[in-house]
């Protein structure tokens, strides 16, 4: 029975991660992005904000990607650059599980081809993920 249970566990614990458009090489760390963005020498990545307002030192807002305004303005912006450019999309609005704007968003991403395309891995929220640590935002 043990083993069955684990099992169990293991089959619905990989489908959800299966169900994610993105991958866990795909999730960038809150540390790696920070880094970048404070060396200027560092080729800096196009970083989109999905969520609803407030961000990230050198972000373009592009809002809420759970409606199809939000979707369209993104299709927008990701057309004028290079499938192979190094973007990053962070919400920040709440936890990933909740979120409404990150999964639209990356799905987006991969229809279009992206494959430089990472996620900011914020589990909580750009607060505590990110402001609280005193990374970089903007004035």
């Amino acid at each position: 029975m043990k083993k069955i249970l684990l099992l169990l566990f293991a089959t619905v614990l990989f489908a959800f991660q299966s169900s994610e458009p993105w991958t866990a090489k795909q999730l960038m760390a809150p540390a790696d992005l920070a880094k970048i963005i404070n060396d200027s020498k560092s080729k800096q990545p196009m970083l989109l904000n999905i969520g609803f307002g407030g961000g990230i030192k050198n972000s373009v807002e592009i809002g809420a990607t759970n409606e199809k305004e939000g979707v369209d303005k993104l299709k927008q912006a990701l057309s004028k650059i290079a499938k192979d450019a190094d973007i990053v999309i962070y919400c920040g609005c709440c936890p990933f599980e909740h979120c409404p704007n990150i999964r639209p968003a990356f799905t987006l991403l991969n229809e279009m081809k992206f494959t430089n395309a990472k996620l900011l891995n914020l589990p909580h929220n750009l607060k505590v993920d990110w402001i609280d640590k005193g990374y970089p935002i903007i004035k």
